[in-house]
């Protein structure tokens, strides 16, 4: 009997620093131990393509090809979904597999879709969020937004399971259409092989915060950036790795309130961040409240937590209260005020080995908890449920 195989396609893979390239590599690694596994997937972007080497599960295979990007080395954006979607439908009706795994956007699981209906395979819909509730929150046209949530309806209802990474969005792939028991949660997480306590700590002139990945409408990082500027006195500055939609109105903004106190070190590979991370005063990470996005969980607060650096967390009340129960940081409304009073808390306890001494607990918390092994196992379950030859498994 052949080896059951499965095609993953996501535009983002590793070594891209994103929770979706996080989150696929757990899934493809353990799916790797139990059957044939090819991604499909994108060039890296320049400067990461050497940056660490590829993941070698048993059996995976890594196929990647060039893909539109903006200036800031995204794939954001209509066209640039397209430059993969579009050839993904050949790479797909090419490379045999008994079922089909897709990553957002909608428009690829789209693709996927259609493909598995043709060859009569079944698809596994894996996003880490709702895109249709993003468009909500940004200033796109209504129309813009009506189109996305059909065609994320479609594929969640023609998909023979959604893997959610919350309750929360387990709750809104349901209301989107998906039967509940063909909706599998099983949390989201970080790879604390890289991002851990002994990493490596980066070296800076002052002490610094850091905030690592994206930059959009939904984080409005922003916050932090008019937070220092209520700090004059304070000798400590902030780093960005990442990239995204906001960061050009972000760099723009710390040019007038802070210049000099405010730096954008763009992408770099995940040890590199887990690094940056451990010689910060605490990450920082935001979710803006009342848009749509409450439910959300960013995966920077588990990469802090797995190297036991502290998180800031400014916004909505499901991040808030990750990171109060964990006892990971400070969590604090969305304000320049009541985050600029949380900055100088937490450098305060920098400097009198407060943080140091809660670092163990903190990675402790994210061991038992996030630690993406047994994010990627309960995934691959849901997906190894659809194979020939193996026993299904429900979460």
């Amino acid at each position: 009997m052949k080896e059951p195989r499965v095609v993953v396609a996501s535009r983002l893979y590793a070594p891209e620093v994103t929770a979706a390239s996080f989150r696929m590599e757990a899934l493809v690694r353990a799916l790797g131990k139990n059957v044939d596994v090819t991604v499909l997937t994108t060039r890296p972007p320049a400067g990461l393509s050497s940056a660490q080497p590829e993941p070698a599960p048993r059996a995976a295979r890594v196929k990647r090809m060039p893909v539109l990007r903006d200036r800031a080395g995204a794939i954001r954006g209509y066209a640039q979904y397209l430059s993969f979607d579009l050839p993904l439908a050949l790479r797909l009706l090419v490379n045999r597999a008994d079922a089909i795994v897709s990553e957002a956007p909608p428009t690829t699981g789209l693709v996927c879709t259609i493909i598995g209906w043709l060859t009569r395979r079944p698809v596994v819909y894996y996003p880490g969020d709702v895109w249709s509730d993003a468009i909500a929150s940004t200033r796109a046209p209504r129309i813009v937004h009506r189109v996305m949530k059909s065609i994320e309806s479609f594929v969640i209802r023609n998909s023979a399971r959604c893997i959610a990474v919350s309750p929360e969005i387990g709750r809104r792939l349901e209301a989107l259409g998906a039967e509940p028991e063909n909706v599998a949660e099983v949390g989201n997480g970080i790879d604390t092989s890289v991002f851990r306590p002994d990493a490596p700590r980066a070296e800076a002139s002052r002490p610094y915060f850091v905030y690592t990945g994206t930059m959009s409408e939904w984080q409005r990082p922003e916050v932090f950036v008019r937070a220092l500027a209520l700090l004059p006195d304070l000798d400590v500055e902030i780093r960005f790795f990442g990239q995204g939609s906001a960061e050009r109105d972000l760099r723009s903004l710390a040019d007038e309130l802070v210049p000099g106190r405010v730096h954008f070190c763009g992408l770099v590979p995940p040890d590199e961040s887990a690094s940056w991370i451990r010689g910060a005063v605490a990450a920082l990470v935001s979710i803006v409240p009342g848009i749509g996005y409450d439910f959300a969980r960013p995966t920077k607060t588990y990469a802090a937590a797995a190297v036991g650096t502290p998180v800031l967390f400014a916004g909505a009340s499901t991040g808030a209260r990750i990171v109060q129960e964990a006892k990971l940081g400070e969590a604090v409304g969305f304000s320049p005020e009541a985050v600029a009073e949380a900055m100088r808390r937490l450098v305060e306890q920098d400097a009198d080995g407060t943080s140091e001494a809660r670092r163990e607990s903190r990675v402790r918390w994210a061991v038992d908890n996030v630690a993406w092994t047994s994010v990627g196992a309960r995934a691959a379950r849901t997906v190894l449920g659809l194979l020939p030859g193996h026993a299904a498994a429900r979460q």
